[in-house]
């Protein structure tokens, strides 16, 4: 494991350990404790082992001076789904902690993310019913499985996210997702929405200006030229570079979930991992904050 991932993970191990509250449990405390999993599972996105056994057989041979206890597969898997809330809270945490934290230009998008590849499969996933079919437009094709909503800083940091049916409309996800987090608007006046076409509704931007938020997308041939239509050709370079990262070097695609929470925490996973390495390069003044070279590999 090289230098720059070593860094990392001390810093966020003691990010974890110092200033998040675990909770206590009952009875014997774990070999394992939450800071050294939660650095764990980051450092198996970085790394880019999507299956859990190969995983815990390098970590067994490579990392053992780093984690003295390391679970077997099936107790890794047991406690990495029950740790989803506090993955969430990492990644909030992580932003909190940056200058980006405080941008009023959001950028959102959402991105396949397939769960299964035959008919035999859909038939008898547990996904069944969570999941379904949809349509990804920039690569012309049909998948089955969810959608990935991020709402992310112009430098990537996540803000807000999640994983819906990709039947569902884009605009009622995100606004399910600022009815969840109002305060996060409230606190942001003169908020700037960044979007795609496919987020275009009048009603959908009477919503956000409600919520004191200006949403900008591309115009339709047929609509008058908008106000700042010129910004969003080159910020939404952005977003797609950061769905770039997840699905390139974070092996988004591969996420390997079978079950609910399996494919959740897959994904928090990897939204966690992207954070991680955008708040370190960001501490240390690295030129360009999303990039992931210094710790994947």
């Amino acid at each position: 494991m090289n230098e720059s991932l070593d860094t990392l993970l001390t810093a966020l191990y003691v990010k974890i350990d110092d200033e998040l509250e675990t909770g206590r449990r009952m009875g014997r405390p774990p070999q394992l404790t939450d800071a050294e999993l939660v650095t764990l599972a980051v450092t198996q996105a970085l790394l880019g082992f999507g299956s859990e056994t190969r995983w815990l057989r390098y970590a067994h041979a490579h990392l053992a001076l780093m984690f003295p206890y390391l679970p077997q597969q099936s107790g890794y898997n047991k406690r990495l789904k029950a740790a989803l809330p506090l993955v969430k809270a990492v990644i909030r945490m992580l932003a909190t902690d940056t200058d980006f934290w405080f941008d009023n230009h959001w950028i959102v998008d959402s991105t396949p993310v397939p769960c299964g590849m035959s008919r035999p499969t859909v038939k008898r996933s547990d996904l069944a019913g969570w999941a379904g079919y949809g349509y990804c437009a920039s690569h012309s094709r049909l998948f089955w499985g969810l959608r990935l909503y991020l709402v992310c800083t112009p430098t990537g940091m996540p803000v807000l996210w999640a994983l819906a049916n990709p039947k569902l409309d884009e605009r009622e996800v995100l606004q399910a997702m600022l009815d969840l987090d109002a305060g996060l608007v409230s606190e942001r006046p003169g908020l700037l929405l960044i979007a795609d076409k496919g987020f275009a509704s009048r009603k959908f931007e009477n919503d956000l200006a409600l919520r004191g938020i200006e949403l900008l997308r591309p115009a339709f041939k047929c609509e008058k030229k908008r106000k700042g239509e010129s910004l969003p050709k080159s910020v939404r370079q952005l977003i797609e570079s950061v769905n770039d990262t997840l699905k390139g070097q974070l092996h988004l695609e591969q996420h390997g979930g079978r079950t609910f929470e399996g494919v959740a925490i897959r994904v928090a996973q990897r939204i966690l991992a992207l954070a991680a390495a955008i708040w370190r390069n960001h501490k240390t003044g690295q030129p360009v904050t999303r990039s992931l070279i210094a710790f994947d590999h």
